[in-house]
């Protein structure tokens, strides 16, 4: 039997012969060649936190007072008790005062002119599973009308709490918000930079053999009851070299059998949906197939905010997309306000002042076709949230991510666009391993958790409220 004293001396030597490598371990490591560095941790780094922990809990509880009082009118109470409060509630920046104006003129006269409006969440990762968009379609839905989760892609990169989408046999993706897709030899991308087919693109011929297959869609409470309830479907297509034949399930009973259209890039196909349907399920026969753009679960009123996540995508892809094609789609849905989140995949390739100035000029450009697509609509750029990377033991903030989010804003207004700080929301430099220690955010240090997302789009919309409620104060009486 091992005697006790042996096993803490043999412990002992271990740590000694720990610290003492740390100690004498060069700093900038030992290299092994073909860029191969064998590090150790430093003393200090062994002993202490190089980097203290950011306090977030002041953010934390406010967003939890916001979700508690469940009401807009609760503000302004919220704005005079708490400098903190003050500051986040107006997270939204701007330049010219009139950035969202025209949104919040849209939102004023939903009452007494009632129609159907549209928000555009375009966005990287952080988006995906309808994180952050839910919540503001829940919050406009239910204080604004409107019924339907928007828009959804056939295909979708990953399913959502709001609808689960199966397919069925040969769907493919094909996108261009990372990189243009090699195979497609059109820019005819719809205003998502995506699109799904369920046969690859082909030459026909009289041989061709007819394909069947099939795509269903059910719809969820759990983003909000406000997901139900919608009055129809709109398929969005074009593309297609000959005919295709389409059924319409809704639920289990078959309630539109037609051909959709060859040709074309903006072809829509519409359908009714029974009370209280929320199962759908589309079966699809040709000997090519259209390009998807997508379909949109909506009623005639209210508002509608639309899921756009961009897995990789930097933002820089709207020069990609048919100019004429995406006005069409930007006209028909009647948009009214534009969010595009972004930075956050382009920052590990900005090392220099230089990368990061390059990288805002070029989305300079991106919102200056989306300006020229959609004339008056509102921007809200959204800058990227803090991304912790290694160093030492720690994580901190990445070293350019203060200088990208300068200039990602400076490019927002320039171009008469509102801008929100999610970095300085969620609490400025080195905040996000307060955010992964709360379980607020993903273990990479980069993505938010389904609580922490939530957390930020609370934030979002009662800044974005705050300041439709002093549009409302400051509008001339007519």
């Amino acid at each position: 039997m091992q005697h006790p004293l042996k096993t803490l001396a043999a412990l002992a030597s271990l740590f000694l012969i720990l610290g003492l490598m740390a100690f004498v371990y060069p700093k900038e490591g030992i290299s092994m060649g073909e860029g191969i560095v064998l590090k150790f941790p430093q003393l200090a780094e062994l002993l202490q936190q190089k980097h203290s922990k950011k306090d977030i809990s002041k953010i934390l509880e406010l967003a939890d007072k916001i979700n508690a009082n469940d009401s807009i009118a609760a503000l302004d109470s919220l704005q005079t008790k708490d400098t903190v409060a003050i500051k986040l509630i107006n997270t939204i920046q701007f330049r010219n005062k009139a950035s969202l104006d025209a949104f919040f003129e849209a939102l004023s006269t939903m009452k007494s002119d009632p129609k159907s409006i549209r928000v555009l969440h375009y966005g990287d990762s952080q988006i995906e599973c309808d994180r952050i968009t839910d919540y503001l379609r829940m919050k406009l839905q239910s204080q604004f009308g409107g019924n339907g989760p928007g828009f959804v892609s056939l295909m979708p990169i990953s399913q959502s709490v709001t609808n689960k989408v199966v397919n069925g046999y040969g769907w493919e993706r094909y996108q261009t918000f990372t990189a243009k897709d090699k195979r497609v030899k059109h820019n005819n991308y719809g205003f998502t930079g995506g699109f799904t087919r369920f046969i690859a693109y082909k030459t026909l011929s009289d041989t061709s053999v007819a394909v069947s297959t099939n795509v269903s869609i059910s719809t969820t409470k759990l983003a909000g009851t406000n997901n139900l309830g919608y009055k129809k479907i709109k398929l969005f297509y074009g593309g297609a070299q000959a005919k295709t034949w389409c059924e319409f399930y809704d639920g289990p009973a078959l309630s539109s059998a037609d051909s959709l259209n060859q040709g074309g890039n903006f072809n829509i196909k519409e359908f009714s949906v029974a009370n209280g349907s929320s199962s759908h399920e589309f079966k699809f026969k040709g000997k090519d197939s259209p390009d998807f753009y997508g379909l949109s679960l909506e009623s005639e009123t209210g508002v509608y905010v639309d899921n756009i996540p961009q897995r990789g995508s930097s933002g820089t892809f709207f020069q990609h997309i048919n100019f004429t094609q995406l006005k069409n789609f930007y006209d028909h849905l009647n948009v009214k306000l534009i969010i595009l989140q972004y930075g956050g995949n382009a920052l590990p390739s900005l090392k220099t002042k230089e990368n990061v100035a390059n990288f805002a000029s070029f989305f300079n450009g991106q919102i200056a076709i989306i300006k020229k697509a959609a004339p008056g609509v509102s921007i809200l750029f959204i800058g990227p949230a803090d991304m912790g990377v290694k160093d030492g033991t720690d994580y901190v903030t990445h070293p350019m991510l203060e200088e990208t989010r300068n200039a990602l804003r400076d490019v927002a207004f320039n171009n008469g666009c509102a801008f929100f700080d999610m970095y300085d929301c969620m609490g400025g430099a080195n905040s996000m391993s307060s955010w992964v220690d709360e379980k607020l955010a993903a273990t990479d240090y980069i993505h938010f958790s389904p609580q922490g997302a939530r957390k930020i789009a609370t934030l979002l919309y009662s800044s974005l409220m705050a300041n439709y409620n002093n549009y409302l104060k400051t509008k001339p009486k007519k």
